[in-house]
């Protein structure tokens, strides 16, 4: 690559002056004092001395003047690998120097421009760092939620809880749906004869049991009440087989109820049977409640009746209204029951028996 630099203000400028002081001369006085060695010291001698001396010094000035410019370069250079520059450098000497230092400055002032870059990027970083940590919070807190709702409304209703406008599942209306109630028969009377604990563990065992045969048909659990529970099927999936559903959980939850019985019979502990009545027809279905809490639950005749079957079913048997009848009939093994008073109610409500 050739060399632009020629000018008197550049170390290869300056170069033949140095060499000249630095050798020329001296090689020059050299031969004359060679030529006439048989002169004695004179003025001329001694001029020509000095004037070599003074081309030596002078030349070694000028070389020392350019490494103490490559000293300095040195260590301006040598702060940036400490963190301790983040201005450029300036400094008067040789064009080459200069130039050095130029470059040296435009990449500092990249490397500056980076660090800056890549401190505002960790900045950002720790950002998405404390909104990811947010979100993984939220996230544990939605499903820890999700599972505390799970255990009484199924995690199907919870999907449509959160699927839906506002986190309501259905605006309040009238519906036809099919209740069911379920209830532990004499529980009061064995009950007194237990600890609180076993009680609560009896509890806990039943509605943990019978809780899961609900959604696992489909069905919303309304409440507990005491030692029953009240579930709701035909609204998770509207497509007129709620009745079918809630007679299949009956059944099912009498199945797991006499297992129970007998674990519980082998272990030496209080064996219970439980009555369940089932009733289809139309009821409010919605949300009641305060702006602070609103529950789901059904309201209506056809709940009344529900819980009135479930009163005269014994213990193991289920009782079904004339409305789930024709829903199932042909489907399940009934009989006619016959018909039972209901407060408000001017005539018979016919029900019937579900064979096992």
């Amino acid at each position: 690559m050739k060399s632009n630099y020629k000018s008197s203000k550049s170390f290869i400028g300056k170069t033949p002056v140095i060499l000249i002081m630095l050798g020329i001369l001296p090689f020059l006085l050299v031969i004359y004092l060679f030529v006439y060695e048989n002169l004695n010291v004179t003025t001329t001698v001694l001029f020509l001395s000095a004037s070599a001396l003074f081309s030596i010094l002078t030349g070694y000035s000028f070389m020392r003047r350019s490494a103490d410019q490559l000293v300095r370069l040195a260590l301006e250079t040598k702060s940036i690998d400490t963190g301790e520059r983040d201005n450029p450098i300036d400094i008067t000497a040789d064009e080459e120097i200069v130039d050095i230092a130029r470059h040296f400055n435009s990449m500092l002032k990249k490397v500056n421009d980076m660090n800056r870059e890549i401190r505002e990027q960790s900045v950002q970083l720790m950002i998405y760092g404390k909104d990811l940590a947010r979100s993984y919070q939220l996230i544990k807190e939605e499903e820890r939620l999700r599972d505390r709702l799970g255990r009484y409304v199924g995690n199907t209703l919870v999907e449509m809880l959160i699927r839906s406008k506002d986190g309501l599942l259905i605006e309040n209306e009238w519906r036809e749906v099919t209740i069911l109630f379920a209830d532990i028969r004499q529980f009061s009377s064995f009950s007194e004869n237990m600890s609180a604990e076993d009680v609560v563990a009896m509890l806990n065992q039943f509605f943990g049991t019978m809780v899961d045969i609900v959604f696992k048909n489909k069905g919303i659990l309304d409440k507990f009440i005491g030692d029953s529970l009240m579930a709701v099927f035909g609204i998770i999936k509207p497509d007129g087989s709620g009745a079918y559903d809630a007679v299949t959980a009956a059944l099912e939850m009498q199945d797991a109820a006499e297992e129970l019985a007998e674990k519980r019979g082998l272990a030496g502990q209080e064996v219970y049977h439980i009555g369940i009545g089932v009733n289809t027809g139309y009821a409010i279905f919605g949300s009641v409640g305060s702006q602070n809490r609103l529950d789901y639950t059904v309201i209506g005749d056809s709940v009344n009746i529900a819980a009135r079957l479930e009163k005269i079913a014994k213990g193991g048997g289920i009782v079904i209204g004339e409305g789930t009848y024709h829903k199932v009939v042909g489907k399940f093994k009934m009989s006619e029951k016959g018909g039972i008073r209901i407060k408000n109610k001017k005539e018979p409500v016919v029900c019937y028996d579900v064979a096992r």
